[in-house]
């Protein structure tokens, strides 16, 4: 059986309806940074999604190329994540997603190395056709958060933020999101097959005890 980052790391890409506090280890990702409204057709966030699934899918079947990574072993690509952020708002406004800021993110498996990265970036370009330049290797530690399993669509997560913001506060901690820690999704469903009331994301927001 292929590693399965979803099963192997539940309390990571499990998570409950109701908040939780995790903390969250250094891991490294395939990164595209990025502007503007994620549902624009042929925008910019698609096109870094279309980058990062080239990337992913490539490290994935190294294994059946001359290019051999050590300590390589079968596994099934992680989900497509993305940290949220607009200048000068606090929280998100759904309202204006063309001041969105992203960084949309697929993790890596800890064997990946940045000399692999660098081969699969230049190899998925080759076979895809399609510039992965704006791909990056980037490690992120998010430490200290709460998370929580939204289900439906996007535009209705202030009402499951509410839920965290009234947990943490019940609980001694404060949110603690700044230029480095963010508003963190992950997505658990395809857009493209479920129906928006059933998709699945997890919001994840770093804290501090207060």
């Amino acid at each position: 059986m292929a590693f399965d980052f979803k099963k192997e790391y539940k309390e990571f890409y499990m998570s409950k309806s109701v908040p939780e506090i995790v903390t969250v280890p250094k891991a490294n990702y395939i990164a595209v940074r990025g502007m503007g409204d994620p549902n624009q057709e042929g925008g910019a966030y698609q096109s870094a999604v279309s980058i990062l699934y080239a990337v992913a899918y490539t490290l994935k079947m190294s294994y059946k190329t001359d290019y051999r990574i050590e300590g390589f072993f079968e596994y099934v690509v992680p989900p497509l994540e993305g940290f949220w952020w607009q200048e000068g708002v606090d929280g998100i406004d759904y309202g204006d997603k063309s001041t969105f800021h992203w960084i949309s993110v697929i993790r890596l498996p800890e064997f990946v190395t940045k000399k692999d990265f660098d081969w699969a970036v230049e190899e998925a370009a080759r076979k895809k056709k399609l510039d992965c330049s704006l791909a990056e290797f980037l490690t992120i530690e998010e430490g200290l958060c709460v998370q929580i399993m939204h289900i439906g669509p996007f535009d209705h997560e202030p009402s499951t933020v509410a839920l965290m913001d009234q947990y943490i506060a019940e609980n001694g901690y404060a949110n603690d999101m700044n230029e480095n820690r963010l508003h963190h999704e992950i997505y658990l469903s395809d857009a493209r097959k479920a129906a928006p009331e059933k998709w699945k994301t997890i919001i994840r927001h770093p804290i501090r005890k207060r």
